[in-house]
């Protein structure tokens, strides 16, 4: 009697779904432990919201997250200095700076590094950290005619990315009018320390009426031509003194600012 042959076995073509779908699974817990972790702050949460994206449109979803998370990956996957709001590296973190008054806010510093990227290179804006905060200076010349305190509104587009960045973080913000030393006086104004205050009390009213950001989290100041960041002798210098700077303030910032009645 001949023996009953078996049937061939069809290959399974179809198990390559099994890894995937334990890979969407692993995927999706990861972005949920990272979106929980962060639901402490706002600024993080846009970040990684942000990276997500990037990751699923470039496929550079690990330099994404190393970003996002302050520093490289490491060998848990997870970036080296896991920090608040949305912000950047400098020399002193690349050094292993453990300066709070830095560490605060360089997440902040990176996110506006990469969001101002074409201003900074027209030299436009420049981002850099201080002592107090983190400092996004506005040049006179692309934000504001000479001699005035209107605002143009060509520069409204670069301005959002700062009052987005502005609205997530819970830092307080002054606004710091600055001029070169040449004399002014005009219709308007009488002196560079009213044009300086005024540019500050300007960029106030845009953050505030233009950009919806509460007012209590501002402070205005002028200072005309006292601080100045380049010499004054030269056309390139009193073109690099006139302009606003934008602190976002960190806690050792904080305490130069008066305390309101509680």
């Amino acid at each position: 009697m001949a023996r009953k042959k078996r049937p061939e076995e069809h290959a399974n073509h179809e198990r390559w779904l099994v890894s995937y779908a334990d890979f969407i699974t692993l995927l999706f817990a990861f972005f949920v432990v990272m979106f929980a972790s962060s639901q402490t702050d706002k600024g993080k949460a846009a970040q990684v919201s942000e990276s997500v994206k990037r990751a699923l449109e470039e496929n550079e979803f690990a330099a994404a997250m190393s970003g996002i998370l302050g520093g490289t990956v490491g060998n848990k996957g997870v970036g080296n200095a896991m920090m608040r709001g949305p912000g950047g590296a400098t020399k002193a973190v690349e050094k292993g700076s453990k300066d709070p008054r830095l560490a605060e806010l360089l997440p902040s510093q990176l996110f506006l590094n990469e969001q101002l990227k074409q201003e900074i290179a027209t030299g436009k804006v420049t981002v850099h950290m201080g002592a107090r905060g983190l400092v996004v200076s506005l040049q006179e010349a692309a934000f504001f005619p000479s001699g005035d305190s209107t605002i143009d509104e060509g520069a409204f587009e670069s301005i959002a990315k700062i009052a987005e960045s502005i609205r997530l973080l819970p830092n307080p913000v002054r606004l710091e009018g600055h001029t070169d030393s040449v004399p002014i006086h005009n219709d308007r104004f009488a002196s560079n320390w009213d044009l300086s205050a005024a540019r500050s009390i300007a960029m106030l009213q845009l953050f505030t009426r233009h950009f919806g950001i509460e007012r209590s989290k501002f402070s205005v100041a002028g200072y005309a031509d006292v601080v100045p960041v380049e010499s004054n002798d030269t056309p390139e210098g009193r073109a690099r003194n006139r302009r606003v700077d934008i602190v976002i303030l960190n806690h050792a910032g904080l305490t130069e600012e008066p305390a309101g009645r509680k």
